[in-house]
């Protein structure tokens, strides 16, 4: 169970991370066995939550998100001249960890209702040098996934899922992030289940266990000589330091013990928005957040769409003046002095530019009280009122 509700101060925060009560404890435990480098306990742990409710072959914890996409970059050997398809309308980490291999990130756009990449747009910016396919499973929802990985299928293409948002949630009844052959998840205290930093590499393609392995303990054989199966810890491969301290497993050991009740109490709070936004949006002012019926969400967020750039900024400015903190999100990577730099734009991507202009996203997290939805309902009304 979720702990009592929190008092709210004068203010609705964007998010406010959820504290359960037992992190404490089982920080206390971490230190009082004197493991906190990483691979402990905890971290077996939540290897194994990972596994048995996601239905992974194998779940390994990072220090964040990015370092599980520069994993999953890795296993896919991505070098100088490779290509990967990916929506414009992510965070960077998408983008640097191609980049950082020294390949080139295709931007195609993003489809006007979910901001999810547009798979109707992916088959023709594939070339020759394309390598894989990055779906980005925006706000908790599900991408296309069928018809990814029938185009994947088609051009011999890896697909290596950013499901940062996605815990909890799925497609098709396949959680997000298990259904290509990679996938990451972020703990990063802004997503749902955190652990302040954080993040995991799902591996659903057996044959790149070990190697990923290997990746995640800076490119030696450790894991095999802490199992005695080698005499030596020796370099095997390429590598980095990915592993988490058990401290952060601890904290996040705490948290994915109670990720249906996280994940329940933000629906109540996404769902009563809906609900509520629909007057506006059949009075043609808004557009609301939707969810294909064959896509279960997470609410990990609950976005709108304002009439113009202009207008979104003049709601953004009527909430913050009433104590109330709404944000906007990502500046689409083609648009970005990187992206122009070290990726390039399959197409005029016009629908990311004109969604990425009027979207909104309003405060969520898990401990919301009914007091405080109401008042972000009754402000973004007001201002429609008004």
């Amino acid at each position: 169970m979720l702990p009592s509700k929190i008092m709210s101060d004068s203010n609705v925060p964007f998010n406010r991370p959820p504290i359960l009560g037992r992190e404490l404890e089982y920080l206390k435990e971490a230190l009082t066995r004197r493991h906190l480098s990483g691979d402990g306990p905890f971290t077996k742990k939540c290897h194994e939550w990972l596994e048995k409710n996601l239905k992974t072959p194998a779940a390994l914890l990072t220090h964040s998100c990015t370092a599980a996409l520069e994993m999953s970059a890795m296993l896919a050997d991505l070098k100088s001249g490779d290509e990967v398809i990916m929506p414009s309308y992510t965070f960077v980490s998408t983008a640097n960890a191609v980049v950082l291999r020294g390949a080139t990130p295709v931007f195609v756009d993003c489809r006007p209702d979910t901001m999810n990449v547009d798979e109707t747009k992916i088959e023709a910016a594939i070339t020759p040098k394309t390598k894989a396919i990055m779906p980005v499973h925006y706000a908790g929802v599900g991408c296309e996934m069928d018809t990814i990985l029938e185009i994947a299928k088609r051009h011999s293409l890896l697909v290596m899922e950013d499901a940062a948002q996605g815990l909890m949630a799925d497609y098709k009844g396949k959680a997000l992030g298990t259904i290509g052959h990679l996938g990451a998840l972020s703990f990063h205290e802004t997503k749902n289940v955190v652990s302040g930093e954080g993040g995991a590499l799902l591996v659903n393609d057996e044959s790149m266990i070990d190697r990923a392995h290997i990746l995640r303990e800076k490119g030696t054989n450790r894991r095999q000589f802490l199992k005695g199966q080698v005499d030596k810890d020796t370099w095997q491969d390429i590598g980095s330091s990915y592993l988490p301290s058990e401290l952060i497993a601890a904290v996040l050991c705490a948290q994915l013990e109670s990720a249906k009740e996280i994940t329940d109490a933000r629906l109540k709070v996404w769902n009563v928005y809906h609900r509520e936004m629909k007057t506006l949006e059949d009075r043609g002012r808004i557009v609301r957040n939707v969810v294909p019926s064959h896509c279960k969400a997470n609410a990990h967020i609950y976005f709108l769409f304002a009439a113009s750039p202009e207008e979104r900024s003049k709601l953004t400015d009527h909430l913050k003046s009433k104590g109330i903190s709404p944000t906007s999100h990502y500046v689409p990577l083609h648009a970005a002095p990187g992206g122009k730099r070290f990726g390039r734009a399959h197409g005029n991507l016009s629908v990311t530019t004109d969604r990425a202009d009027r979207l909104l996203r309003l405060p969520m997290w898990a401990e919301m009280t009914e007091s405080d939805t109401t008042r972000v309902i009754e402000a973004v009304k007001g201002f429609y009122q008004d």
